[in-house]
């Protein structure tokens, strides 16, 4: 009996080309035998030959039984053997051959086994603390004006309840006219940032036209719906195209909105109350820079987590123009005058002198070359 190629069932021995069973193998049983009470499992794999049903075919005998395999068939036999006229299958099925491949194989991609670990031990271990996701602070608006769009963010970097950086970059560099800001953890939005620019660039050289904004769009949020949230970043990306300006909005777990204002981050419900106020369409640059700093300004003020100052970045068909440190709505506070005291005005109450005791250890003495 020939043998398909690359396939090697389970079941059957190392038999010779003649179909022969080869040395040392049992023939293999047609039906399995199921584990009784107070067996155990070397027991049940040693009595797991059983009887050949009466009019099997001749292939059917040719099958061979490894005794060195009795332990794994011994495991797979409740499963193996049940089917709709509860007659053993032949193990060259394809949902034979499914279920006999390793349990661990090697995947491709984002593995997301520890966070499912993760959240059945929190549920069956209440005092089990498993590690969280950081809460992050961060205010980063943008809206649609006449002639392009304009994007704003602070510069504030928090670690937990500690300023990391004063004057970070929060606006990343997309395309000429296409930029995005970025909220979340810092780390995630700049290396996804960094390979849709990078991306970005390949396209426009192999397709020899400038990338449109719903194109950097869609590869964005693919990109963090793979990843179903684990990559914590919520983006704005705006820009200028062939179809005019726009503006979108992404979050973590993928899904977009194209808006003509928006505001993300921690800061988002202070900025977004002041854009929803006071905003209107087909506004002047200089209109809509005004309100982007106040939307800004009121995220700083209003979330601990954001702060330092305000970056702009105003795109339109010409390109686009950077602006860092528009504003500063937290500047510090200056003392009115400054207090000096002569010595002697606080009163020292007791004072001891506490004499150290050295003993000299080793003593080097290296002479200085000089020319």
């Amino acid at each position: 009996m020939a043998r398909r190629k690359g396939f090697d069932p389970l079941f059957r021995g190392q038999g010779s080309s003649n179909g022969e069973p080869g040395k040392g193998h049992l023939p293999l049983p047609k039906l399995l035998r199921t584990q009784g009470e107070g067996e155990s499992e070397r027991e049940y794999a040693e009595k797991g030959r059983c009887a050949l049903r009466e009019g099997e075919s001749e292939s059917g005998k040719r099958q061979t039984w490894n005794p060195t395999e009795a332990k794994t068939v011994a495991l797979l036999a409740p499963r193996w053997c049940h089917s709709s006229d509860h007659r053993p299958q032949p193990p060259d099925r394809p949902a034979h051959r499914k279920m006999l491949k390793p349990a661990l194989e090697p995947r491709r991609g984002f593995s997301f086994e520890n966070c499912q670990r993760n959240a059945s031990l929190e549920r069956v271990l209440p005092r089990l603390r498993v590690p969280h996701a950081r809460k992050t602070g961060t205010t980063i608006a943008g809206l649609v004006f006449q002639d392009g769009v304009i994007l704003g963010a602070d510069t504030r970097a928090t670690n937990d309840s500690v300023v990391a950086d004063k004057n970070c970059e929060k606006i990343h560099f997309i395309a000429p006219k296409i930029y995005c800001c970025g909220a979340g953890v810092a780390a995630d939005a700049e290396m996804t940032t960094r390979m849709a620019a990078s991306n970005m660039e390949l396209h426009a050289l192999s397709t020899g036209r400038e990338p449109r904004v719903t194109t950097v769009t869609r590869l964005l949020r693919q990109t963090l719906f793979r990843y179903q949230g684990h990559v914590g970043a919520s983006l704005i990306v705006g820009g200028v195209d062939l179809t005019g300006p726009q503006l979108y909005g992404v979050h973590p777990h993928g899904s977009y909105s194209r808006l003509p204002f928006t505001a993300l981050g921690s800061g988002q419900d202070a900025a977004l109350a002041v854009l929803e106020d006071r905003f209107q369409p087909n506004m002047t640059l200089e209109a809509a820079q005004e309100l982007l700093v106040e939307a800004i300004t009121a995220g700083i003020l209003g979330d601990l987590g954001s702060g330092g100052s305000v970056d702009a970045c105003v795109i339109t068909r010409t390109g686009a123009k950077l602006l860092r440190t528009l504003s500063s709505p937290t500047k510090p506070i200056e003392r009115p005058s400054q207090y000096r005291f002569a010595p002697g005005t606080t009163a020292v109450l007791s004072q001891t002198v506490t004499p150290l005791t050295l003993e000299l250890l080793e003593e080097t003495v290296q002479a200085m070359e000089v020319e």
